[in-house]
């Protein structure tokens, strides 16, 4: 079962069906225990009329209510050595190192509600860096009681020019308006994804692929369960939160995002995330 975000409430697919939810409060939704039952209780409420909508014919918002999002750094080994590459002539080459092999994994800040696109919409590249590039991660969608209730996918978009600079400047380097994109909608978990699951993205510039790479959560260092945990250590989180966990795909270090360039990001079963660049 997928859940979308709609400015008419929330639409869900099911099988072969799909339908919308005028009265289902998404926070309500991300942040209890069993969102099924809350959607099959909600069901009577369905909005009659013409024939079910589907995501494609419909203007989705991204998929966050009042909930923040998190990210998971250097859980995988490309990005470790990208990390460590980029920061090496400010010293700090050595951090990522040890953070890939450490028992406590980077956990940071990456993004408020209103700092979120969504599919479709426009992400952005900051106008102070050079090398700009996007991170596409597979993200667990978290209730308030800390547990996996779905996954979505992200972009966390990032300076690495910035970050590369001094590792004091991670959070600008990785936190400013739509440098974070979620999306289409949140696949409902029935337990965790096949680890054989591929990321695959595709960078379109014009009628050309810019660049393209693709990953499998086997290449995951971390699992879902340890990330999770350790981001509710100390922390409340009362209308859940979204957990970013880390890319394994990095381009060229000659490369760098261009204003009008497209973003494709793909997890089945979840879908497929596109965000042009502004």
């Amino acid at each position: 079962m997928k859940v979308y975000r709609t400015a008419q409430g929330v639409l869900v697919e099911s099988g072969a069906q799909s339908f919308s939810l005028v009265e289902l409060d998404w926070d309500a939704l991300i942040s209890g225990d069993a969102p099924r039952a809350l959607i099959e209780s909600t069901r009577p409420a369905v909005h009659p009329g013409p024939p079910p909508r589907t995501p494609d014919s419909v203007g989705l918002l991204p998929p966050i209510g009042r909930q923040e999002v998190w990210a998971a750094g250097v859980t995988y080994y490309r990005s470790r050595d990208a990390r460590m590459e980029e920061s090496q002539a400010a010293g700090g080459g050595d951090f990522y190192d040890r953070v890939y092999s450490a028992e406590r994994p980077e956990l940071f800040f990456k993004s408020s509600p209103h700092r979120v696109a969504g599919h479709g919409q426009a992400v952005r590249i900051r106008r102070d860096s050079r090398w700009n590039v996007p991170e596409p991660e597979w993200t667990l969608v978290l209730n308030a009681a800390g547990k996996i209730i779905g996954y979505t996918i992200g972009n966390d978009v990032s300076s690495r020019d910035i970050e590369g600079e001094n590792p004091l400047y991670l959070p600008q380097a990785k936190v400013y308006d739509r440098s974070c994109a979620l999306g289409p909608g949140i696949l409902l978990a029935d337990g965790p994804l096949p680890a054989e699951t591929e990321i695959y993205m595709e960078i379109r510039r014009g009628a050309a692929t810019a660049f393209s790479g693709s990953t499998r959560l086997a290449a995951m260092k971390r699992t879902p369960t340890e990330l999770a945990e350790y981001l509710f250590r100390e922390n409340r989180f009362p209308d859940g939160c979204f957990l970013l966990t880390g890319t394994g795909i990095v381009p060229p270090n000659e490369f760098t995002l261009q204003s009008g360039d497209e973003v494709r990001i793909t997890i089945e079963p979840i879908g497929t995330l596109v965000n042009r660049v502004e």
